[in-house]
Formats: structure tokens, sequence, C-alpha cells
């Protein structure tokens, strides 16, 4: 079973995205599984990581931002050459276990969609099997 859902976002930041996951692998009816989330964008991404404290997504971008620093020499037409290089880093999928019908995901962890290059309308695919 696919899935489609839709998330506007700011001009930097990562989104909890777990509990449309979350509801998506419910509808689903599968019980013991696979849940793969995908982003088809080029300066968005998708990770696993601590939902319980915020600073840990502020920490997060810290680091990227100190990472992949925008650079003049940069050729990408467009200007966001650091937000490729961001969403490469990060990746554009995670994979989660379906167990007893739910996501088996650790105590402190949640999907984010992570927005490099807003604001956009993004789009994330959800299959479970």
């Amino acid at each position: 079973m696919s899935q489609e859902f839709s998330l506007s976002t700011e001009r930097q930041g990562f989104t909890n995205v777990t509990s449309r996951v979350g509801r998506i692998v419910a509808e689903s009816g599968v019980a013991d599984g696979i849940c793969t989330v995908f982003c088809p964008h080029t300066t968005a991404g998708l990770t696993i990581n601590e939902n319980a404290d915020p600073d840990v997504v502020h920490d997060m971008l810290l680091g990227l931002d100190r990472a992949f620093p925008d650079r003049p020499e940069f050729r990408h037409a467009e200007g966001n050459s650091s937000a490729h290089l961001k969403a490469s880093c990060v990746g554009s999928s995670v994979t989660v276990i379906v167990s007893n019908g739910r996501l088996a995901l650790g105590t402190w962890q949640a999907i984010w969609f992570c927005e490099f290059d807003g604001p956009r309308a993004r789009r994330c695919w959800v299959t479970v099997h």
C-alpha cells in the first residue's frame, strides 16, 4: 500500500511527520512489515532522530549549516547548493519496522522531514508492506 502526503515548510527546519506516517501505517492494515518514507525533492530530506528535546533540531541545523555553508564559489545558478549538499548528506528516505500495526520507533525517536530550501509546498510518499 502506498500513499502520499503534502506539507508546507518554512525557509529551513525540521517538521515531525511521525503521526502522519503512523496514521498511514494504521490504515494500511499491515500488522508486521516495513514502512518506507520517501522524499522526492533534491533540497529536502528525511531523518530519524530525537523528539524529546527541541534543542536537538536546533543543534542539527546548526551543525549542517557549519558543515555545508553557502559559499560564493558555488556555481549552481539557483544559489541553493548548500541545500543540495545537506539533502544528500541527510538522505531522501527512512525505513521503519512495523510491529503490531505500529511504527517500531525507539522511545525518543521521531521521523523528521528536513527542509533546507523553503518555504515550499512539499510531499512525501509512504509505502507499507
